[in-house]
C-alpha cells in the first residue's frame, strides 16, 4: 500500500512539474520535452513514475508521446478527453435529453459568438463544409464528415478556444447515433439547408440569426436521433 501510495505521489510530482513549466513559459505547444532519463533527474523520480505521469498528461491532452520521437507539449486548439465525459454520463446516469441540452445551451451561444468574432479564415473553413456537404448528397458518409467539421469549423470561430474545446467533447458524445441514424436518412439536402442557413448568418454577422438557425437544427437533428422522422442530423 506504501509503495501504491508513493508512486501515485511520484506521478502527481510530474504532472505538477509540467504544469510549473507550462505555467513559466519554459514550455510551449509543440514543444518537445527533455529525455526521459534527463526529467526523471529534473524531477527526483523514477522513469516508471515519470513514464506514468506522461501517461496522464496524454490523458488529459497536455503531451503527445511519440514511440521512438519523444514527448511533446500538444499542439493545435486545447482538447479535452471525451471519454471523461462518457464516463460521467456512464456513472452518473446522464439522459439524452441532458446531454442534448447541453450541446444546445452550448452551440446556439457559440454560434452567436462566431457571428460576431469569425476571421475571413474561419468563413472560408465553413463554407468548404457546408458546399461539401451538398456535393456528398448521394454519399452518406462523406456527409457525415462534412457535418462534423462544420460544427467544428463553427465552434473554432466563436474566438474562445475553451468554448470550442467544450462544444467538441459534447458533441463528438453524439456521433455514435448520428453514424446509426445517417443510414436511414431519406432527405440529405435538408440538414444540408439547414448548415447553409447558419453559414449564411455568420457571413452576415447577424448573431440572433445564427443563434435561432443554430437552435433549428440542434432541434431537428435531436428529433431525427429519437426516430420521429428519419432525416439525418
Amino acid at each position: 500500500m506504501m509503495a501504491e501510495f508513493k508512486s501515485s505521489d511520484a506521478t502527481q510530482q510530474v504532472v505538477s512539474h509540467v504544469r510549473r513549466m507550462l505555467d513559466r513559459g519554459e514550455l510551449r505547444a509543440g514543444d518537445r520535452l527533455p529525455s526521459e532519463r534527463d526529467l526523471a533527474r529534473q524531477m527526483g523520480v523514477s522513469r516508471p513514475s515519470l513514464r506514468a505521469g506522461l501517461r496522464s498528461l496524454a490523458v488529459m491532452g497536455v503531451v503527445t508521446i511519440r514511440p521512438g520521437a519523444g514527448s511533446f507539449i500538444a499542439g493545435g486548439p486545447p482538447a479535452f478527453g471525451s471519454d471523461t465525459l462518457g464516463f460521467q454520463a456512464a456513472l452518473h446516469r446522464f439522459t439524452r435529453d441532458q446531454m442534448f441540452q447541453a450541446r444546445l445551451v452550448l452551440e446556439v451561444a457559440v454560434a452567436g459568438l462566431a457571428a460576431e468574432h469569425a476571421t475571413s479564415d474561419d468563413m472560408i473553413a465553413a463554407s468548404d463544409e457546408a458546399t461539401g456537404m451538398f456535393a456528398s448528397l448521394d454519399d452518406p458518409q462523406a456527409f457525415l464528415r462534412h457535418d462534423i467539421e462544420f460544427h467544428r469549423a463553427v465552434a473554432v470561430a466563436c474566438g474562445n478556444p475553451i468554448l470550442s474545446a467544450f462544444v467538441n467533447v459534447v458533441a463528438e458524445q453524439f456521433q455514435e447515433q448520428r453514424q446509426a441514424t445517417i443510414g436511414r436518412a431519406r432527405d440529405l439536402k435538408e440538414a444540408a439547408d439547414e448548415h447553409r442557413a447558419i453559414y449564411l448568418a455568420l457571413r452576415a454577422h447577424d448573431s440572433e440569426r445564427a443563434r435561432r438557425a443554430m437552435r433549428g437544427h440542434l432541434e431537428r437533428a435531436y428529433r431525427t436521433q429519437l426516430g420521429e422522422d428519419g432525416v439525418i442530423a
